[in-house]
């Protein structure tokens, strides 16, 4: 079947064409080249804001190995999640996986990944930290941190100034306002107040309703740490406010069908007032969509403009190695590759990411990329305990949220059902051993803020 399975691909390799990288068999020779034949391994990403500079170091690693590797650059999109479950499925996953903070835990559940226990030499132990249900589970490491990535509410500078606000938004009646004013100056010429990518539900709110949330003191994603529940009732004014956006009209036309790399042109040609997203954005808009505008990044706001929570700085990984690879050996090699503190330290410098690594942060100069510096941990940025996630039955909460947000509904009532369906599925899976939830009495959001901050 294998075989099969290596000609269907060869055969689909050579009608597609304009992919990134070459498609070519597990193994095999290069016309004239040596007799030693390569191992070709493939490294699935969803990241395009440092793609160029992934793309120029896999190069190199390519040319320079003296182990006769090769590894192929896939990049996903939005819907990278899916593809991978169906990679597994198929029997033709990917060697090396880029994980996240809201994916590791899912990848491993699924068993996707592999440890690496046996490869960490003691120096790599000691440099590389280790979090618990972040790159760690169950006593065993399966990746290793590089960088987190802080999330901001990024603004047109020009647009601002035209419609007359002279500072960012730091409460939601205020980002209301803000893009109703944005809108009536700039809609003539096509630019509008606010903008969310509602094409990836979870993508959109992900950027923008988490941080509001974790700002104002609740969970990101619905979880209470406090009752070990879940309560979503503290996103009901966040849904308000974004229904009201685009209620007023302040919102980008066709919204519903943008995903995030539209939006990001858009913003980069003046046609967004402002959004909210990672810090990410810093590189995106110096080589993948360089900005045409004067930008920068600000706090997000909170609910009432009152902090009583951390921002989410996130991270605690990155590359990991399926479970899957019929080369893990090299895949390894590939990894320590990338993880070498010089590569570490460029990626930071090059402003793709804030390290987690303190023997690469505290020698990383400063990233020479502009808007940067909104981007730079403060006194609201912390790191949230990991919360459970379970498989809920029906429409998942952001599907939900957004839903109302372009279609309307009564906020109360999928508020209720969300609590119900999820604290049901939460249950089952405690119950089951797949989950751990457990109260934190003392559980104080306003008390991370500030923790990463040397």
């Amino acid at each position: 079947m294998k075989l099969n399975k290596k000609f269907l691909m060869s055969a689909l390799c050579i009608v597609l064409t304009g992919s990134l990288a070459a498609c070519s068999s597990p193994k095999s020779t290069d016309k004239g080249a040596s007799a030693v034949a390569k191992t070709k391994i493939t490294y699935w990403t969803g990241d395009r804001h440092d793609s160029e500079f992934v793309k120029e170091t896999i190069d190199k690693f390519n040319e320079t190995n003296k182990d006769n590797i090769e590894v192929e650059l896939v990049i996903k999109g939005d819907d990278f999640d899916q593809a991978l479950d169906m990679s597994f499925q198929t029997s033709e996953p990917p060697d090396v996986i880029r994980v996240k903070e809201n994916t590791i835990q899912t990848f491993y559940k699924k068993g996707f990944l592999a440890p690496i226990d046996e490869f960490l030499t003691d120096k790599m132990k000691d440099t590389f930290p280790v979090m618990e249900d972040l790159n760690s589970f169950d006593g065993k490491r399966y990746s290793l941190p590089n960088y987190g990535t802080t999330m901001r509410l990024i603004y047109n500078k020009e647009l601002f100034a035209k419609a007359g606000i002279e500072q960012p938004p730091t409460t939601l009646n205020e980002l209301v306002e803000a893009a109703k004013k944005i809108t009536q100056v700039g809609k003539s010429n096509g630019a509008y107040g606010f903008a969310q990518n509602f094409k990836n539900p979870s993508s959109a709110l992900g950027r923008s309703a988490r941080v509001i949330a974790e700002v104002s003191g609740y969970g990101g994603y619905g979880y209470d740490f406090k009752t070990a529940r879940y309560d979503y009732s503290g996103f009901k004014p966040i849904m308000e406010a974004f229904k009201q956006i685009k209620d007023d009209g302040s919102m980008l036309p066709g919204v519903e069908s943008l995903d995030i790399d539209p939006l990001r042109a858009q913003f980069a040609e003046g046609k967004i007032g402002m959004y909210l997203s990672f810090s990410a954005e810093a590189g995106v808009y110096q080589s993948q969509f360089p900005a045409k505008i004067d930008w920068a990044a600000a706090p997000a706001p909170s609910i009432d403009g009152n902090f009583n929570g951390a921002s989410g700085f996130l991270g605690g990984q990155w590359l990991a190695i399926s479970s899957e690879t019929e080369n893990k050996e090299a895949a390894w090699k590939f990894l320590e590759y990338m993880y070498n503190e010089s590569v570490l330290q460029q990626y930071q410098e090059k402003g793709f990411g804030i390290s987690m690594v303190p023997s690469v942060s505290t020698v990383a100069a400063k990233p020479e990329v502009k808007g940067i510096e909104g981007f730079l941990p403060n006194k609201y940025d912390g790191v949230w305990p990991v919360y459970p996630t379970v498989p809920v039955h029906g429409m998942k909460s952001d599907d939900a949220f957004v839903k109302y947000i372009l279609s309307g509904g009564n906020l109360d009532t999928i508020i209720n059902d969300l609590n119900t369906r999820y604290n049901a599925a939460l249950d089952t899976a405690i119950a089951s051993g797949e989950a751990k939830a457990e109260p934190i009495a003392d559980f104080d959001p306003a008390e991370l803020a500030g923790k990463y901050v040397k």
